[in-house]
């Protein structure tokens, strides 16, 4: 049985408040953090990210869902156009996928050749190592969910016209490649798992459980975060608030269409 809601919205408040004092930490330490979602479509990056971003400053904490490749940035080297969306000192991102759609969605669905993929998979390694050396914290997540809990949820997709955007013509043609899918992530992690920038597999069969579990988790790893929100002066006002007029507008059909 899933999580109730009240049950989770609980569990999650206090963990939102270590992540507005994380956040505070990394605006007065200079710390960069980067955080990856990875996952099957329909396991869950979308609440996730939500979960994680929701009481932050959106200045600070952004979402980078980057579209397909343009024919420019098809021809330049792989990692390029990720770059520039990389945290300055004091600032949170979080890749709705990221780099390692190479290995997935364009390896299963012919988007990217072997060699390709095999290079992705040689360089990623290094190419995170760079990133840890400068100092940025890197966190890789993987939501991992069952091939009938995402039928389920595709289904809902479709059935939901409020849900209808997210099913896309790639979702429906990789439901029948979920084998794929498979193997194309364990190679992927065999590759890619490494001390400087390990991997993170967590259940995501409910969807509020495994928030509550990435979100604990990404705390748990980050250094002592706790910083104290700074005192402010909030003196009373010396005179009474001056209480605003204004005229309360009629509905525009109320008057006269030229």
């Amino acid at each position: 049985m899933g999580m109730k809601r009240k049950e989770y919205e609980a569990a999650l408040e206090p963990l939102s408040l270590e992540l507005v004092s994380m956040a505070r930490w990394a605006k007065t330490t200079g710390a960069r953090i980067v955080v990856l979602f990875e996952g099957r479509d329909t396991a869950g990056k979308g609440g996730a990210i939500t979960a994680v971003r929701d009481k932050l400053n959106p200045r600070q904490c952004r979402t980078v869902a980057l579209p397909k490749p343009t024919e420019i940035e098809a021809s330049q080297w792989y990692f390029q156009r990720y770059v520039p969306h990389l945290p300055a000192a004091g600032e949170i991102v979080l890749f709705d996928r990221s780099w390692y759609n190479r290995a997935g969605v364009e390896k299963v669905m012919g988007y990217a050749s072997d060699a390709e993929v095999a290079a992705f998979l040689t360089a990623a390694p290094a190419f995170e190592k760079m990133l840890v050396d400068d100092g940025i914290l890197l966190f890789k997540y993987w939501l991992t969910t069952d091939q009938a809990q995402q039928e389920e949820r595709l289904r809902e997709r479709l059935e939901d016209p409020l849900k209808r955007w997210k099913l896309s013509p790639i979702d429906l043609a990789a439901r029948g490649k979920y084998t794929e899918y498979t193997k194309a992530r364990d190679a992927m992690l065999k590759a890619t798992h490494t001390k400087h920038a390990p991997w993170t597999l967590v259940d995501f069969n409910d969807q509020r459980r495994g928030r509550l579990t990435l979100v604990s988790d990404l705390l748990s790893r980050v250094p002592d975060t706790h910083e104290a929100p700074g005192a402010i002066d909030f003196p009373d006002l010396k005179k009474p608030p001056v209480k605003e007029s204004y005229k309360v507008l009629k509905p525009i059909t109320d008057y006269p269409l030229d």
